[in-house]
């Protein structure tokens, strides 16, 4: 039977690529160790799982939830915001609850996007912002993130006449894969070139509580004007080590969450309430479980830079994100560099090509496994003689 031609333009999804390769190795036998998605292995905090526990057992919660989401989680996301960013949001207009951040952003496009019309779109970037717009019949164009630019897009590069037909803007910051952050200066200058080409700006803010040192990332709705013209999208899956649970939201401008909530509306039937009861104890009980979560990502993450710049990296820290983003050894591209690893040390990186042309010449890799199976990888890395220089 023939398929539509959406199906035949979407690429495989990056990470089912990943999966499929590491299950390849092992049926080889390969003791696989892998760098590559960036899923928690910290378990998710006890306190979180215990709701949930409770509330499972609770009959009244195994019905139909509401399609927004319970008032309560959605004032708990509220009152979240006000707490962190100092933002005042209405949780009856102004958010909305997501099955986790993917579907959402997946869908908004939905809402806006008719077939021919234009998104912009970081490149390396997180798949499914351009997938979106494919499912949505739009075109993505691609901005590039340059290390000379901090991986940020350069808005006054884009041409006047893409501009003034484009949708939506989609940004992430803290950013996957790069690791880069914005400040409010950059937020700022997005905001005024959304308002200036009536464009949508879609934040995807899931690392904003995964940073290091001190620093603390912003929240694109901080801005002045944000609400005007922008959405942001928000999950528990790495905060609160909740990847599988599957509970996010979106807020932002009522207009805009609106019609994402429509979309919903018709597409599914909302989030399970015991969840959503777990993501009111995660955002409203102790907060020690981020502190807990950021002491093993740093020394994984210090690990990581100093045994890379051992190997001759040129590579510095990352402040925030659960990702080091590194270039790959001259004479290669990444795609190679991976099967390299991969063949001689058993070791798993994403290629930066699979986020995009601008991705090539790099590959990613995650902090998300044992520590003592990250120092092995290391190791492993030395011992095949695999070096930068």
């Amino acid at each position: 039977m023939e398929t539509a031609q959406r199906i035949k333009a979407l690429p495989p999804y990056l990470f089912a690529q990943i999966d499929k390769k590491i299950a390849e190795a092992k049926a080889r036998g390969v003791d696989v160790i892998s760098f590559g998605i960036g899923d928690p292995d910290l378990p998710t905090p006890e306190h979180i799982v215990k709701k949930l526990q409770e509330k499972a057992a609770d009959p009244s919660t195994h019905r139909y939830p509401s399609y927004e989401g319970l008032s309560v989680y959605r004032e708990a996301v509220a009152n979240w915001y006000k707490r962190r960013f100092g933002v005042e949001l209405n949780p009856d207009t102004e958010v909305v609850s997501l099955i986790g951040s993917k579907e959402g952003i997946a869908h908004l496009p939905l809402c806006y996007v008719d077939p021919g019309d234009v998104c912009l779109v970081p490149d390396p970037a997180y798949p499914v912002y351009a997938i979106g717009v494919l499912f949505a019949g739009g075109e993505s164009y691609k901005m590039p993130l340059l290390e000379e630019n901090g991986f940020l897009p350069d808005l006054e590069a884009i041409p006047a006449d893409v501009a003034k037909k484009a949708k939506i803007l989609y940004l992430n910051y803290p950013n996957n894969p790069t690791g880069a952050v914005a400040d409010k200066e950059f937020f700022q200058k997005a905001v005024e070139f959304a308002k200036t080409y009536d464009i949508i700006v879609c934040h995807d803010a899931a690392y904003t509580e995964i940073a290091f040192d001190g620093y603390k990332p912003i929240s694109f709705l901080e801005v002045p004007g944000a609400m005007d013209v922008g959405i942001e999208f928000h999950s528990l899956s790495k905060t609160y080590n909740m990847t599988g649970w599957r509970v996010g939201w979106a807020a932002g401008n009522a207009d805009i969450v609106s019609a994402l909530g429509r979309i919903k509306t018709n597409i599914d039937s909302g989030i399970f309430e015991a969840l959503q009861y777990a993501g009111i104890e995660a955002l409203e009980g102790s907060q020690d479980c981020i502190d807990e979560n950021m002491k093993v990502y740093t020394h994984r993450r210090d690990l990581l830079v100093e045994g890379l710049k051992k190997l001759g990296w040129p590579i510095e820290k990352p402040k925030a994100t659960i990702y080091v983003w590194a270039p790959v050894p001259a004479g290669m591209n990444s795609t190679d560099f991976a099967a390299l690893l991969l063949d001689k040390a058993g070791v798993v990186v994403t290629p930066g090509i699979g986020y995009g042309e601008s991705g090539e010449g790099y590959f990613r890799m995650s902090l998300t496994l044992p520590t003592e199976r990250l120092e092995e990888g290391l190791r492993r890395i030395e011992e095949a003689g695999i070096r930068y220089a």
